[in-house]
């Protein structure tokens, strides 16, 4: 289980409680804003190294939406810059005509969260879809003590939501047949709840219940499972683990590939992007690089294991700085 510090878990808190962060900063001349809508995986280390940025002289106002509805607003330029757990395909990007530039800027994993004292879940492949499924009702079935089980899912479109249910689908057929894999899907069973806080929430007020969170959400009386990747082993969402998936992950020469099965490491990692525009910035254009380039640095990277995400591989932050000078005014 990965947890923050205490005094992490408190900052964290009251960031996400307001939903947007605003940091106004004085700039040469004046000050420039930028704003961000998207996916609520990564808000939390978003929302910390936004706050860092004071001395950069950029106020970034940073919505954690989910990831469909921060696209939606980046295909309708009501943004500056959007982020999703899951990249546009060609078909989307072809439909913005400013073009798209999209960076991997942070990664972690998708945690099986679960609020059950004295139970440790150990999970099969199987299990894991059974109990999203439905035809999995009571921790008894999964060596606890016997409780009714409780599933709690997304109700907005979510790049969680697509990760997880990829998973699902690449480990079992029939899932893959229905509900399938997407940002929404029909739940077979289970409550909604919005963005990685609300099933956060959920989970913690109700006991026996379980669902699937960004790995930093894990926290309070909230355990994850260790979940089986497809070499057959037992593994829990560790940062060391995540980062040996991740590192397996070939993402390709426009950055944007996944692996909803690794065999090494934890079974469901994703990186976690920044879709911008790549012509038509403006004045934007040098505080949009400015603000990325000093993300996917080494020291802010560094810092992603204390908030439970995973630095970037050095080789996929080099190749997210040339692709930010990619883009024009």
């Amino acid at each position: 289980m990965l947890l923050p510090s205490a005094g992490h878990r408190r900052s964290l808190a009251g960031l996400l409680a307001i939903g947007a962060v605003g940091l106004l900063l004085s700039a040469c001349g004046g000050s420039t804003t930028l704003n961000g809508a998207g996916a609520s995986f990564p808000a939390a280390i978003y929302q910390h190294w936004f706050q860092q940025l004071a001395a950069k002289g950029v106020n970034v106002n940073y919505q954690s939406v989910g990831s469909g509805a921060g696209v939606r607003q980046f295909e309708a330029g009501t943004v500056d810059f959007a982020a999703s757990d899951v990249p546009m395909k060609s078909d989307d990007v072809a439909k913005v005509s400013r073009g798209v530039v999209q960076v991997p800027m942070t990664a972690g994993a998708i945690a099986v969260a679960y609020n059950l004292k004295g139970c440790a879940l150990k999970l099969t492949q199987s299990q894991l879809v059974d109990i999203f499924v439905g035809r999995i009702t009571d921790f008894r079935s999964l060596g606890c003590a016997a409780r009714p089980l409780r599933v709690v899912h997304r109700s907005d479109g979510s790049g969680t939501t697509a990760n997880f249910t990829a998973h699902l689908s690449a480990v079992s057929p029939a899932w893959k047949a229905g509900p399938g894999s997407g940002k929404t899907v029909k739940w077979p069973t289970g409550i909604g709840a919005k963005g990685n806080e609300g099933v956060a929430a959920q989970l913690s007020q109700v006991e026996g219940s379980i669902g699937y969170v960004e790995a930093a959400y894990v926290k309070g009386n909230l355990q994850a499972a260790a979940l089986t990747n497809a070499a057959g082993q037992l593994v829990t969402p560790t940062p060391t683990n995540a980062a040996e998936a991740l590192a397996a992950i070939d993402l390709g020469p426009n950055l944007v590939g996944s692996d909803p099965n690794p065999v090494r490491g934890y079974p469901i990692v994703t990186f976690s992007w920044i879709l911008l525009y790549k012509q038509g910035n403006g004045a934007r254009l040098e505080p949009l690089q400015r603000t990325f380039e000093t993300t996917l640095s080494a020291g802010f990277q560094a810092e992603a294991p204390k908030l439970g995400f995973v630095s970037l591989p050095p080789a996929v932050a080099t190749r997210g700085l040339e692709a930010l000078k990619t883009l024009a005014p």
